[in-house]
């Protein structure tokens, strides 16, 4: 009889509704990924240090609970290492400074552990113990890294299996405003602080290209984009990202002469940020800015001195000092993120970068009802015995107005995923594990592509040889 007709739960549903996840944080990005496993049937327990946004979170959520532990103090760990004595498993969405604590309770108390962040030297470490404790430790599950690897494998098994080499593999990410939403001169909007997208652009870049490495340093990072051309949207600039040689193994694509990984912002982000570098807003040294206004900040930060304090005397020795026109877009860009204002510069900033972060986090923030954008591509070459095909895999996914936010979908919904295959013993692959294996990946993409995140697989091109 089946379970439909009767309305009564399998004996194998019964046992899955008693499995229970602990999620370790209630960020911007957690909604997806509580309300998912709640639905599946899991008892989930949300722990995060402020109580009131654990409960804003899992509203509406029928089998979660919400616990307040602070990981950073005694008392918080504590909790948290109590709360995993009472799970099946844990999935941290903790800064990922935290992950590896959080692994080491999933070791002692026998857990299975799934986080959405890169796998750290520390965490490489407990491999052999969760081997040996049959536990599986699923990392860089969750957008970037995560889908950006499935989907790429899924493009690499297919090539294989039929012979196929991969000769070029090129994949460039971006979480941006949906086009409609793009209303500010920067092009771009935040969910959070800019301040780890604006220190990232400090990184030197290492990548392979037609046989020979290429390293870029930080500091001229911006001035090596390139325009990409995206079926329906338009073009974007990509600029390279730290070292994307480690993928080549990551991938198993030794045979490769160039490898790029990179990411995406909209036009004439790259020149906008290069120009605030150039101008010394980028510093961290910390200093003291009592009363001071972000005209000051600025008039004090140039080697061209301003004739006066005066608005147009400040924006004359910018467009000096930066040998732009003195009409150029950037002087009225900076004009509206507030470099030439009378603003008071906050009393709790100490660094150059940090006022700046704060002028950017007050004018770029997502309006009610504004939807963001995430957009993925990957080009691959591909050499068969007779022909080269050029191949794209392309993410175009767009979040719900009013509701869950592109990024948070894309980041969470594929640890979410994992989650249930772990607890419903569908994956069983002990160890850290990164989701570039067919068990894994199939099964998540091809369920996000239920849920309309969907990657578009295209031949482009097909050369003979």
């Amino acid at each position: 009889v089946s379970t439909q007709s009767t309305g009564f739960l399998s004996k194998t549903e019964r046992t899955e509704m008693t499995k229970s996840v602990l999620v370790l944080g209630a960020g911007l990005v957690a909604r997806p990924l509580v309300h998912y496993l709640s639905e599946k049937g899991f008892k989930v327990v949300v722990a995060s240090r402020t109580l009131l946004t654990v409960e804003a979170l899992i509203n509406g959520a029928v089998n979660a609970s919400p616990q307040q532990a602070d990981i950073e103090t005694e008392e918080g760990l504590k909790k948290v290492e109590q709360l995993t004595t009472e799970v099946d498993l844990v999935i941290s969405m903790l800064p990922y400074i935290f992950h590896v604590k959080a692994a080491q309770f999933a070791l002692k108390y026998k857990k299975h552990f799934l986080t959405t962040s890169y796998v750290s030297d520390a965490m490489r470490a407990l491999d052999q113990e969760a081997k040996e404790k049959g536990l599986v430790f699923i990392n860089e599950c969750g957008v970037d890294p995560g889908t950006d690897h499935m989907s790429a494998m899924r493009v690499i098994d297919a090539a294989r299996a039929q012979g196929g080499k991969i000769v070029s593999f090129t994949s460039y990410c971006g979480g941006l405003p949906a086009p409609e939403d793009n209303n500010n001169p920067l092009g771009y909007k935040l969910s959070w602080s800019p301040r780890g997208v604006l220190l990232a652009s400090r990184n030197s870049a290492l990548f392979l290209k037609d046989g020979q490495d290429v390293t870029i340093p930080g500091e001229v990072l911006f001035d090596n984009y390139q325009i990409f051309e995206i079926e329906g949207l338009g073009k974007f600039e990509g600029y390279p990202n730290r070292n994307s040689k480690t993928y080549i193994d990551v991938y198993g694509i030794k045979e490769t002469k160039t490898i790029v990984r990179g990411t995406f912002r909209n036009v004439g982000w790259c020149r906008s940020i290069k120009k605030l570098v150039d101008l010394g807003y980028l510093d961290i040294t910390e200093r003291k800015f009592e009363g001071e206004t972000y005209a000051k900040l600025l008039g004090d930060m140039l080697t061209v001195k301003p004739s006066d304090n005066s608005i147009p005397s400040l924006k004359a020795a910018v467009s000096q000092q930066l040998s732009i026109p003195a009409d150029d877009k950037l002087i009225s860009t900076f004009e509206w993120l507030g470099l030439f204002s009378d603003e008071q510069i906050p009393q709790k900033v100490t660094t150059r970068l940090d006022a700046l972060c704060h002028l950017m986090t007050s004018r770029m923030k997502y309006d009610a009802g504004e939807r963001d954008m995430l957009l993925m591509q990957h080009t691959f070459l591909v050499d068969y015995a007779d022909r080269r095909e050029t191949i794209t895999s392309t993410l175009i996914d767009y979040g719900i107005k009013n509701g869950d936010s592109s990024m948070s979908r894309t980041v969470s919904l594929p640890v979410a995923i994992a989650a249930r295959l772990v607890l419903e013993g569908k994956f069983t692959t002990a160890g850290i594990i990164v989701p570039t294996v067919p068990a894994l990946y199939n099964d998540i993409l091809n369920e996000l592509a239920s849920m309309g995140i969907i990657f578009v697989e295209k031949l482009v091109k097909t050369e003979h040889l």
